[in-house]
């Protein structure tokens, strides 16, 4: 399982869904939906938001290893 920093960096950069939605190319409902963790970003979308909060993809994204 994929989860993220979006929602906390998001809000650390003061930037709505909407905002992020613009700069990285996709809809604010992507982004929702990300952030909520039911969306797995492909590695463009990752890089993109990378690019926005100026992070490497590691700093953002983290797998979380699948409990059996």
């Amino acid at each position: 399982m994929l989860t993220n920093r979006v929602k906390e960096l998001r809000a650390r950069f003061n930037m709505t869904q909407g905002e992020l939605a613009e700069k990285v190319g996709v809809t604010r409902q992507t982004i929702v939906s990300l952030e909520k963790g039911s969306y797995t970003p492909s590695l463009l979308l990752a890089m993109n938001i990378a690019e926005v909060f100026e992070m490497p993809i590691e700093g953002i994204f983290s797998k979380e290893e699948k409990k059996s």
